[in-house]
């Protein structure tokens, strides 16, 4: 009987919170196909803070900020990567434009909102792919944006933090702008929790039931200082690669 009611509970949660999320998903793909483009891109990273912030509230995921933020001014923004919440909570903060692998295009329907907000994708594999990238990096700096990067490649657990690639992270030692290291951690119900985490084979829609259905979702988003390449260092693209894993390591195991 008690499993029956969890069950019901979990059903309806997700019924409730897929509904809002999708009546808001299409409301964001309304705004890019009519307005979005318009808009001066002060005004464009305002409206994707703001669908960020109400997109996780439909979710029922809280978000706790600690750190400083980068309030204006473009820096590259280096995070662990667990789950496909990790976007709109770092845009959620702060409009971030996204360094994605080309497999999001391909999502259904959010593929379209993260094109649609300016991310750009790389094609892993491909190292003629990584100077289009590096340029369009660079356009985005110009413009005074915050651009994200996921170097693990891949999502983890959240528990701990995979090897970097070092790869993009020479556009911004270039444009000489601040390398921010940003720490996620998620919990359940006041504890650190795996549930929210899209790891393996799992479909997205498989793991929005878990999210979706239950209470008790947040995750802190913890801005650490700023990392610049030392003067000494042969390599700096590696070397500040290396410096900010372990700074976001550190806090992740924490």
């Amino acid at each position: 009987m008690v499993a029956c009611l969890h069950f019901a509970a979990h059903l309806l949660r997700f019924t409730l919170r897929f509904l809002l999320v999708a009546l808001w998903v299409i409301f964001g793909l309304l705004v890019l196909a009519t307005v979005f483009r318009r808009l001066e891109v002060a005004r464009r990273d305002r409206v994707n803070n703001w669908w960020s912030r109400w997109l996780l509230r439909w979710c029922g995921v809280r978000v706790y900020v600690s750190g400083r933020p980068p309030v204006d001014g473009p820096a590259l923004l280096i995070a662990n990567h667990v789950s496909w919440l990790d976007i709109y909570a770092l845009s959620s903060v702060r409009c971030t434009i996204f360094v994605g692998k080309r497999e999001l295009r391909d999502w259904p329907v959010l593929g379209w909102l993260i094109a649609g907000v300016g991310t750009v994708f790389i094609e892993r594999g491909n190292r003629r792919a990584v100077h289009h990238v590096a340029q369009a990096m660079g356009e985005r700096f110009g413009r005074g944006q915050l651009i994200g990067l996921f170097p693990e490649g891949t999502t983890s657990d959240g528990l701990d933090v995979l090897p970097f690639h070092a790869g993009l992270f020479e556009p911004a030692r270039r444009a000489g702008v601040p390398v921010l290291p940003v720490a996620l951690r998620y919990l359940h119900h006041g504890k650190r929790s795996t549930l929210p985490a899209y790891v393996g084979d799992e479909s997205l829609l498989g793991n929005a039931w878990r999210v979706l259905g239950t209470t008790g979702v947040a995750v802190q988003v913890v801005y650490l200082p700023s990392v610049v390449p030392a003067e000494e260092d042969a390599d700096h693209r590696h070397a500040m690669a290396t410096r900010v894993r372990e700074a976001i390591r550190a806090e992740v195991l924490a």
